[in-house]
């Protein structure tokens, strides 16, 4: 199994040069919110491990709402952000990535303050990395290669099945048919036609590092409960008193803005969402989301890895990332649908788990007790949403037009063509996947 990771490059711009870095960002796309994965500054479709990129002039439009607190706006000075998740290390996939695409990147990356167009651009790379407080991801393991390839054989025996493979009579029909698709593609497979590369084993020290990922958080937690069972009536009486005590801050968004994001949306069955805003003033409200993406980011590797973050299976990939000292944080995902049937997958299936992390940040909707009401007050709850959504200048998707539940289902498909043996109705359900 080869294992994902993540990478994201933060950098803050040169004064001035937003809208030139804006104009030359837009030159890689075919149209707005569809790039051109062979654009020549940074030729995404060449690179076989990477699933998705994007570039995010990151700004704070809404860092004036702590004014209701009486505290000035932190300064945040306007960044460039660059992300992505690959499979395998992040560092070998940047290093790739620069000895293939270094000139495309220096144009761009040109802009940002502190960048010399002759130093050591991995370096530079490598020193404005952010890491993922948290991060999930719909299936660890699966590959861009495997994907793609999961992909043909869909195709392949579908169309198969529409040139008549499927008069096969009789009462075992279902396993006869099954040995037919059996026989054609091992006969497709000889011929070089389709491919289905075997698992790559998976790195021993990503073993090592995950189990004791594993069973260290769960140890830690029992060394801190004490601890924590001690202190919970005094951190709940402040966390009530807090949220008791929250402006309510009811702005609705730009509708320039809103019309520039849905110009880049619903260009294909998923989409990209970037999220970037101040968290609420004070220690406790900090340490609450440190201590919660810490579980969010155990969950996502252990249990909610194969399809799922808990009861929604439309995402791809998210992660949060924490700046600017821990006072400011940035979500960004890849999801399928619209932004709407977004965000109201996470109202109607886990409103409560949203309010755990986002009622910390500025102009959420007010919460009771960390998970009551919130995003339950689904109006607020979009229009704060898109007050602090930020569009993606370019984003690359390596598999245009799959969800994540046709790559599941074309996982199956594959799962099921290389088992021994099926029963009649195994192999009847195997073939409705088809």
């Amino acid at each position: 199994m080869t294992p994902q990771s993540t990478f994201l490059v933060l950098a803050p711009l040169a004064d001035g040069q937003k809208d030139s870095l804006r104009a030359l960002l837009a030159s890689m796309n075919l149209q707005p919110g569809v790039v051109n994965p062979q654009n020549e500054l940074v030729p995404f479709g060449q690179f076989e491990r990477l699933h998705f990129a994007r570039f995010v002039i990151v700004e704070a439009p809404t860092a004036g709402d702590i004014a209701a607190y009486d505290i000035p706006p932190a300064e945040w000075p306007t960044s460039l952000a660059f992300l992505g998740d690959c499979d395998g290390p992040a560092d070998s996939f940047l290093a790739d990535l620069v000895a293939r695409a270094g000139v495309g990147l220096r144009q761009i990356f040109a802009f940002c303050r502190d960048f010399s167009a002759d130093g050591d651009l991995l370096a530079w790379m490598r020193e404005h990395e952010q890491p993922s407080a948290a991060n999930y991801v719909n299936w660890i393991g699966r590959t861009v290669v495997q994907i793609r390839e999961e992909k043909a054989l869909h195709a392949a025996l579908v169309g198969h099945l529409h040139n008549g493979a499927a008069n096969v009579p009789g009462p075992e029909e279902p396993l006869a048919l099954r040995d037919r698709l059996i026989s054609f593609v091992q006969t497709e497979r000889d011929a070089g036609r389709l491919m289905l590369s075997p698992e790559a084993p998976t790195p021993s020290d990503w073993h090592l590092r995950n189990a004791a990922h594993a069973i260290g958080v769960p140890a830690a937690l029992l060394v801190l409960a004490p601890f924590l069972l001690l202190a919970s009536p005094l951190l709940a009486f402040r966390l009530r008193s807090l949220e008791k005590s929250d402006p309510d801050l009811d702005l609705h968004p730009d509708p320039d803005d809103v019309a520039r994001l849905s110009a880049l949306e619903d260009q294909n069955v998923a989409n990209q969402f970037n999220i970037f805003g101040d968290l609420k003033p004070g220690p406790l409200r900090r340490w609450i989301v440190i201590f919660l993406l810490w579980l969010v980011d155990y969950s996502a590797r252990h249990i909610y890895n194969r399809g799922y973050l808990t009861r929604v299976q439309t995402i791809h990939s998210a992660r949060w990332v924490f700046v600017d000292d821990k006072k400011r944080l940035l979500f960004a995902s890849n999801y399928d649908g619209s932004v709407e049937s977004y965000m109201d997958d996470f109202i109607n299936k886990v409103a409560w788990g949203i309010n755990l992390v986002f009622s910390n940040g500025m102009g959420y909707p007010p919460t009771d007790w960390l998970v009551k009401r919130g995003a339950r007050d689904e109006q607020k709850y979009k229009r704060t949403l898109r007050r602090h959504q930020l569009p993606s200048e370019v984003w690359y998707n390596a598999y245009p037009g799959l969800s994540a539940v046709d790559l599941q289902r074309n996982t199956r498909i594959r799962e099921g063509l290389e088992r021994r043996a099926m029963t009649d109705r195994e192999a009847r359900e195997w073939l409705s996947l088809l």
